[in-house]
This record gives structure tokens, sequence and C-alpha cells, in this order.
């Protein structure tokens, strides 16, 4: 049977009430029934709340970045150990990280390597932008990305991939189902293919990010190559986003 995963993105939204608000409410939409994995991410100040609140209940809890240092004068940042001591999951290598804070490949891998040891499962990101698609760049950059952001992670199995087209992300303009499935079936496998064994690589989930919806999320996962999604707008109201979880496993039915 398909893996189905949907991890919801709430970058930097929400005030307390509105967060605690948004996951009972989800809590309650999405039942124990549910077999698709589902992720909450959310700002870093709601992790304990958060993880208090969905503690027993079949959605798990994600972190939206970490830095790769276990401790010391890193003034504003998050560790590794800290994450997981609420979450099992955390984006990594987000396009917003990397455009806006200037993370490179390299500081990305770091983290991946931190997120393993400390048994947390990273969702590395990897996409192009307009330009880098326009000039024909689009396998190669996505290439670097994964090359570089997984060199000397021996093994992949913990590790998710979530392919987001940048010129996707927050436009309203989503990339087509067979587009995303032509890179992420192509692209990004033979590039983990030439990394890791096969039977790896077809363990590890494949996400699309980019203004995915209720309306959308079906023709994803009906292709091959795609697992599930991760959410950004749309995970910030909870009948839609919980309309994207059952639509999303409906498919494997």
């Amino acid at each position: 049977m398909k893996q189905i995963v949907i991890a919801a993105n709430w970058k930097m939204n929400t005030n307390l009430n509105e967060a605690i608000d948004l996951v009972t409410s989800l809590k309650k939409l999405l039942s124990s029934s549910v077999k698709a994995t589902t992720i909450i991410c959310p700002p870093f100040v709601y992790l304990p709340e958060i993880n208090s609140i969905l503690k027993d209940s079949n959605i798990y809890v994600g972190a939206q970045n970490m830095y790769f240092e276990e401790k010391g004068a890193f003034t504003g940042e998050i560790s590794p150990s800290m994450v997981a001591n609420f979450c099992k999951f955390v984006i990594l290598g987000h396009s917003e990280r990397r455009s806006i804070f200037g993370e490179s490949n390299e500081l990305i891998n770091k983290k991946v390597h931190a997120a393993l040891v400390n048994d947390l499962t990273p969702i590395l990101c990897v996409g192009e932008s307009q330009k880098e698609r326009e000039e024909g760049l689009a396998e190669k950059i996505i290439h670097e990305q994964l090359t570089v952001g997984l060199n000397q992670i021996d093994n992949i199995e913990n590790v998710q991939i979530a392919y987001e087209p940048v010129w996707a992300i927050g436009t309203g303009i989503a990339a087509t189902p067979e587009l995303a499935n032509e890179i992420m079936d192509g692209t990004i496998k033979s590039t983990l293919k030439s990394l890791y064994n096969d039977e790896q690589v077809e363990r590890v989930p494949l996400l699309y990010g980019g203004s995915v919806n209720s309306d959308n999320i079906e023709e994803y996962v009906s292709m091959p190559g795609i697992n599930g999604a991760l959410v950004g707008g749309a995970s910030l109201k909870s009948e839609e986003f919980s309309l994207i979880v059952t639509k999303a496993e409906s498919v494997i039915h």
C-alpha cells in the first residue's frame, strides 16, 4: 500500500490562542482511523503546547527548522535536542531558509546529520526558482541540493524529501501534477538511486509542496512518484487541512 504523508507548515503564523484552537479542531476532525502520516509544524514557541494537545492522538508534531549545534553561544537558535523534546520531525532546507536566510547546501547537510543523531526525521526540501527553471537548470539545482544535503548520510530510510518549486510556493500557481511527478519520480529518484540502493529509495516518502489544497491534492498523490504534500497556507484552516488529509488518504483505498 502506498505511503501517504501530509505535513502542515504554519510558517510564522498564528498567535497562541489561534494555534491552540487550530490544533484542537484538527484533533477532533482527524479521527484515529486516518492512516496517512499527519504532521503539524507550528512556530517554535508553541511546540510544548501543541505537543501536549496532540500527545494522545495520531497526529505528529514537527519543527520548522533547527540549528546543527547541540549547545553554545548561538543566540536565537534552537538545538536538535531541544526540538527532539517535542517533535518527531523537522523541516530542513525550506526555500525560505535558503533564499531569505542564506542557508547553503553544506549548512543544511550539517542539520540533516544533527537531526538523525537526535532521532528526528528530517523533511529535506529541494526545488528550483522560476529563473533556474527557465534557464534549464532545474535538474542540476535539485541534484546538487540532494547530493550535498545528504553527503555522508549512510542510510536514507529515516529521511523524507519535499520537492517545492519555489515559483509555486504561496503564489497560488501550483506545478501541474505531471510536472511535479516528472521531477520527483525522475530527477529526485534517479539522484537518490545514484547514492543509495533501490530498496532504500523506494521507502523514502516524496512530498510535493507548492499551493496544495483540497481541490488538487488527489491529483498529486495519484501520481506514482508522489507520496503526499508539504502544505503551507491551506494548513492554517482546520477544515481545509483535514479535508486534504482525508482526500489524500482516499487515493490508496
